[in-house]
Order: C-alpha cells, then structure tokens, then sequence
C-alpha cells in the first residue's frame, strides 16, 4: 500500500478513536515497506506536530467538512499540505503521490476532490500560509502564557523541533571514552548539559547497533528523565518502589544507579512488557507487578521502602516534541482530573515510605496545577514531610521543586521534587 495511505489510516485512527501515535504506528508500520517505515512516521508526526496549523487551511478550502468515515481523505490533505511545507518532495510528487493515496484507500471519488484542494493550496500558499494560525490548541497555547509569560515562545518554539537522540550511559561506562568509541565509527556525538552519564547524538541512528547497546551499556532516554535515577540518595541495599514504572527507563538507572531491590508497578499490563523487555536486555531483574499506584492495599506486601521514585501520570505537556499527538488527544479538562490522580497516588505512596526514607516526585508536564500546586497541597496536609531542596544550576527554581522547561538545555520538560519524610 502507498505510504501516505497507511499514514491516512494511522491518522484516521487517531481523530476518529483518540488511540495515541505510540499505539498506532506499530500497527501500522507492520503494514509498511521497510524502505518506508521513516516515511509513515513522519508523516504522521509532521500531520500531528502542525494540525493546528493545517486544519483552518484544509476547512477553508472546503465546500463542506468531511463524515468521521472518510477521516482517512481528511488526513491526507494534512499529509499533502506537510509535505509541501517541510518535506524535501518536489510539489508535484507531493500532490500525485497524495491523489494517488485514495485510490489505495478505494475511495477513487476523493481523487477530484484531494487534487483540487491541494492545487488551490499551492496557488494560495503565501498568503494562507503567512496569516495561519498557531500550531498548538488555543487552551494549550493560553496555558503555556499564562504560566510562562517570559519563556512562552521559546517553549512553543521548542515543542514543534525534532527531539535529539539522547543517550544514557551505563555508571561503569566513560563518557569521554564513549564519545571517542563513536567518533571512530563517525558518529558525533556530545556530553549532556545536566545528567551526569548523558550524551546527546547528531545524526539519528539505529540504537541497536552502537557498541554496547545489546549488553545495557546504554539505554534511550532524554536527559531531563535522566536526573530521576540521580536525585534519589541510594545506596547498595535499599528496597526502591519506582512508582508508574513503564517503560522502564527509570527502572532500569534505578537498578545500575546501586544495588537496589526494585519493586515497579504500573497499571497497563501492555506496557509493562517494555519495562521485562528493558530489564532483560540489561541483565537486570525487579519486581514487576501489575497494579493500581492509587490502591497499594491490592499488591504492597506491608514491607516499607527506602525510597521511591513517583513518575506521575500527567498531561505529557513537557513532551510534546517526542509525542505531538498531545495537541490533539489532550483535553483541558484533563488537567485537573490528572491533579487530583496525582494527590492520590502521592498520598497513597507516602504510607509506604519508611521514616527517614525519600519520595521522587516526578511529571513531564509543564503545567504548575500538576507540579507545585500538588506538591504545596501535599506538604499542607503532610506533618511528616518535608521539601528537600534540589541543589542545581538545571531548570527553574520554584515554590517547591524545580522545572526544566521544554527546549532548555536541550531537553525535554520535566518537574522534580524531592520530598524527606521526616522520623
């Protein structure tokens, strides 16, 4: 099948059924020629990263919007508006090839129609270009400058580049050494600005095939989500809970960080085989189990932790660079529902932690009624817990925590709080 039509049908999926990219594109990618896959991706990427740009385009040009059911033609004029905007294809290759797309689709009625309205963009280009709108949703946008008047357009800026290929480094691993190991293989690559074992890759390469990846020597992983595994004071010994495990990313610098017994526990079983699958490639075991972070009273076996790392289910509002489906299946409701999970988790996890013990509180979310407000409502009803200030020269200091905005150092949006709990 052409390329386009399976992104169409990927992105079909997406606006009809609000299925996230990560949970469509490996279905969609099985369907797809090797020599292909890159393309499907950043088509679907690219349709998502500027639907909010595309779309009054695509509604101006039209007689009449289109029926749920034919969600996959309306997909295509945003593929065949990305292409010719960002893509390096020659404008009348990005129109046949678009056109050619519905009759894969066996919708040949729709080839008149994708042609016409693709040609009139062409001839109108400048000007509907120069006067589009913003390429987020007006509550996002609204958001980001309200809570960050000063950094807004840098922050919007930065959730519509292409994320690096950050790396993290094994502790027993040199950075310098590493860099020079790929430099050999004519690979640049650069230390990171804040995590201690981060590098950060020029090109984007097949992460299976740099030396060491096979025996855990380095995981995938951006490094603002990095400074979890350092920011906990572990120490050889310690029982760990790693709060909503999945992927595994965290589980896995937990566990090479120290000799640590991890418990992690996330509520999807289907992620959780990312987390074995992490694990495994590293040699490395934990505890894994299936569960509610909300209602530890279904899988804690009463014996206190040390520490805790609490990833928090959030908006996703710091990662919207890596995943711009967010603009489109996150709703301002959202918000507050996602506030009130993330109080009750913290308050659920904190009965778990021995006294003296710390609690990571964590979220790739950029918005302040998920980070501080939680934290500060926390810490008014809590006796027995207490700020630990984060010593750092990362992020921006705040009420409570610190917060790396999406793009500074290079990273993607991150909050942190580290929380003692008090003997």
């Amino acid at each position: 099948m052409n390329s386009r039509a399976i992104a169409a049908l990927c992105l079909a999926d997406l606006l009809n059924k609000g299925h996230s990219l990560s949970a469509l594109l490996p279905i969609y990618l099985a369907r797809t020629q090797a020599r292909d896959k890159g393309l499907v991706q950043e088509l679907c990427f690219g349709a998502c990263r500027w639907f909010y740009r595309y779309n009054p385009i695509i509604q101006a040009l039209l007689a009449k919007p289109f029926k749920p059911k034919d969600a996959d033609i309306h997909a295509l004029l945003l593929l065949g508006i990305y292409q010719i905007e960002h893509l390096r294809v020659p404008d009348h290759a990005a129109l046949s090839d678009t056109v050619e797309a519905c009759r894969d689709l066996k919708k040949d009625w729709a080839t008149k129609l994708v042609n016409g309205v693709l040609r009139n963009f062409l001839r109108q280009k400048d000007t509907l270009l120069a006067t589009a709108q913003g390429s987020h949703p007006k509550w996002i946008e609204k958001a980001i400058r309200s809570h960050w008047p000063e950094n807004a357009d840098a922050i919007l800026a930065a959730n519509n580049q292409h994320p690096p290929l950050s790396l993290r480094l094994a502790p027993w691993i040199n950075r310098q050494a590493y860099i020079d190991q790929l430099a050999a293989q004519s690979l640049v690559a650069k230390p990171g600005q804040m995590a201690a074992n981060s590098i950060e890759l020029e090109t984007l390469v097949d992460v299976t095939s740099l030396p060491g990846f096979n025996q855990g020597d380095l995981s995938v992983q951006d490094e603002a989500a990095q400074l979890a595994g350092e920011l906990l004071p572990l120490k050889d010994g310690d029982r760990v809970l790693d709060c909503c495990c999945a992927p595994g990313g965290k589980t896995l610098h937990l566990l090479q960080a120290a000799k640590v017994d991890v418990v992690a526990i996330d509520v999807e079983a289907k992620r959780l085989t990312r987390v074995r699958e992490n694990l495994h490639r590293a040699k490395q075991q934990a505890k894994i189990i299936c569960g509610d972070a909300a209602k530890p009273a279904s899988w804690w076996d009463n014996k206190p932790f040390d520490h805790i790392l609490l990833d928090a289910p959030c908006s996703a509002t710091g990662v919207i660079r890596r995943h711009p489906d967010i603009k489109l299946l996150r709703k301002p409701a959202d918000i507050a529902k996602l506030a009130t999970l993330q109080g009750d988790i913290l308050e659920a996890n904190w009965a778990l932690l021995k006294a003296g013990g710390y609690l990571l509180y964590a979220t790739c979310s950029v918005m302040p009624e998920e980070n501080t407000q939680v934290i500060e409502a926390f810490l008014a009803r809590t006796a027995d817990a207490k700020e630990q200030k984060i010593d750092a020269s990362w992020g921006v200091e705040q009420s409570a925590g610190r917060q790396i905005l999406p793009g500074q150092h290079n990273s993607d949006g991150f909050y942190y709080c580290l929380l003692h709990k008090q003997k």
